[in-house]
């Protein structure tokens, strides 16, 4: 899904350093949506990246000027195509035969073509989040089970800078420091409620009902499939 926009958005990136020149072509190549620059529109949830390690760190940022950028924004997709660069891009430990046989499905059948964008808006799979993944993956609960997961602990969006052309229309603004005594127990706190409700979610899940991922594969579903909407 492209969206051509032209304004500015401001962004900020919680980190343990200044970092006032993000460079271009170099970082985890492993992360969510592979290499790139990542942010948030949120500076309390910035606040708390900032401190996950239980270390004191940095707010920084920034203006986005996204005149003539290409923007893929991810949260109008549905479930499985988020799963799609996940997996691509995050290192699963595939414990069954199903769920290798699943991935290559999703790989296959969901992967949107992201990579020809400069910016991606999209949700953030931190450990309790890339769990959930895991768990729809060992088919262990459906997908409803894995829509309603996603929106546990209101863990925020990430907007990921890809491109030479996202880099260069980047300007910082400034870096407030971050205070992990106060930080550091928000994102925890966080993290645990997350965990909390989803194992609520888990203990209530059916085979018998919802829609799981053999239940997929079995039915063939394709990408602009109905049921996915």
């Amino acid at each position: 899904m492209i969206v051509l926009v032209f304004c500015i958005m401001k962004l900020y990136h919680g980190s343990v350093s200044i970092v006032n020149m993000p460079e271009f072509g170099v970082g985890n190549r492993r992360n969510d949506y592979g290499q790139g620059f990542y942010c948030t529109e949120h500076i309390e949830l910035a606040k708390e990246w900032a401190c996950f390690s239980g270390k004191d760190g940095f707010v920084n940022c920034y203006n986005l000027g996204l005149e003539g950028l290409a923007v893929f924004d991810l949260t109008r997709c549905h479930i499985l195509n988020w799963m799609a660069i996940l997996l691509e891009n995050r290192t699963f430990d595939l414990s069954t035969g199903l769920s290798s046989v699943a991935k290559d499905y999703i790989l296959e059948t969901f992967l949107p073509d992201y990579k020809r964008y400069d910016v991606i808006r999209g949700y953030r799979a931190d450990d309790s989040y890339f769990s959930f993944a895991k768990d729809f993956l060992n088919n262990s609960i459906s997908i409803e089970d894995l829509s309603e997961a996603m929106k546990l602990g209101k863990l925020g969006e990430q907007v990921v800078l890809k491109s030479e052309r996202a880099f260069n229309a980047l300007s910082f603004e400034a870096s407030l420091p971050v205070d992990s005594s106060v930080y550091y127990l928000k994102w925890k706190r966080r993290d645990q409620i997350a965990r909390n409700d989803y194992k609520v979610i888990k203990e209530k899940s059916s085979p018998l009902e919802g829609t799981y991922i053999l239940d997929i594969i079995r039915q063939q579903w394709k990408n602009n499939d109905e049921r996915l909407r």
